[in-house]
């Protein structure tokens, strides 16, 4: 393992285009199981009656029945030692970007600051008949989880939605456009803690592949792309696999 480790850095001290995509696997260790694993939100809520852009649309009220579940999960966690490994990535310069899947607001707490974020952010709110974008300081939020009373619009007093992306809309334009960019401009791609067979965001790994990237997977154990992509596969938690890995940088 040290040695693929060692071989990982070797690649990223050389490159000059590195960046990142994560899944849940990196934010487990933070306690935020897999929405589709034992124990995560689908094993409790089926996702085509709490999940769905419709399913808002029609009863918010018992939508937020799921997502009072889902953002007092977020709230309780914290980073964890892979998290804070990519943001000092990118404090040493070597790392470019992070595109996430992932809406626990983890990456920006742990430091990292250009992370596009594909699902969405479950710390903001929006109002879906005027538009408007709440931070999670404009409200209190512990309050919220404790009450269990959704909160609404100042303008227009309606039921607001976490900017998280539901099943049935679309991926938002301005992340599908950076990690397109992002991914054609990368000589290596680091897949964490996910399987990227899943479209659109299993796509970028392949953008940057058709470009001659070097693909790095770090997973538990190995998925589809392990297969058809990654040119080297990191073994383990992510937790220790990625401070191994700026600790051989730093060597």
């Amino acid at each position: 393992m040290d040695a693929t480790i060692a071989r990982a850095a070797d690649i990223i001290l050389s490159a000059k285009h590195v960046i990142a995509l994560t899944g849940a696997g990196i934010s487990t260790e933070s306690g935020i199981p897999d929405f589709r694993s034992r124990g995560g939100l689908w094993e409790r809520y089926d996702p085509s009656e709490y999940a769905t852009i419709d399913a808002f649309h029609e009863r918010p009220g018992k939508v937020w029945e799921m997502l009072f579940d889902m953002v007092g999960l977020t709230r309780s966690a914290r980073p964890n030692p892979g998290h804070a490994a990519l943001a000092e990535l990118e404090k040493m310069e070597l790392l470019k970007c992070i595109i996430t899947q992932n809406v626990d607001n983890l990456h920006q707490e742990a430091g990292s600051v250009n992370v596009i974020e594909y699902h969405g952010n479950v710390s903001r709110l929006e109002c879906l008949s005027c538009g408007t974008v709440y931070e999670d300081r404009e409200f209190d939020v512990a309050e919220i989880i404790k009450s269990r009373v959704p909160p609404v619009c100042g303008k227009c007093k309606v039921m607001l939605k976490p900017t998280v992306i539901f099943f049935g809309e679309m991926i938002p334009q301005e992340a599908t456009v950076r990690s397109q960019e992002a991914a054609r401009n990368a000589d290596v791609v680091m897949v964490i803690g996910t399987s990227a067979t899943v479209y659109p965001a299993a796509g970028i790994p392949l953008i940057a592949k058709q470009n001659n990237a070097v693909i790095i997977e770090f997973n538990i154990e190995e998925t589809g792309l392990t297969n058809y992509a990654t040119d080297i596969f990191v073994r383990g938690k992510t937790g220790t696999t990625l401070p191994d890995l700026v600790n051989m940088i730093k060597q």
